[in-house]
């Protein structure tokens, strides 16, 4: 049960074996709908390892007094990251201009 923003994780086991591990979170928004943005890294079986770091934007709508997904935009890599990071500091700094 997702009952609380703590609660919230991308970490996922199956058979034991913790196939996504989450490795930080951010929450960009509370209330009725709450966004977060969660770093992770998948298991890669065939290397006996956990893949590149990976970023996932996942929205959240409360109801019942329990959090469920409502929606996901996975980032596919670093470069798509800075991408974004980019274009929308390019974006508030001319906005502020």
């Amino acid at each position: 049960m997702n009952e609380s923003i703590e609660d919230l994780t991308v970490e996922y086991e199956e058979n034991g074996q913790l196939l996504v591990k989450e490795l930080d979170k951010a929450v960009l928004s509370k209330g009725a709908w709450t966004t977060v943005l969660f770093r992770y890294q998948q298991w890669q079986p065939e290397s006996g390892d956990y893949g590149p770091d990976k970023y996932v934007i996942q929205r959240y709508k409360k109801s019942g007094g329990e959090y469920r997904r409502q929606s996901k935009f996975n980032i596919s890599s670093a470069e798509q990251a800075r991408k974004i990071v980019d274009t929308l500091s390019a974006w508030i700094d001319s906005a502020e201009a």
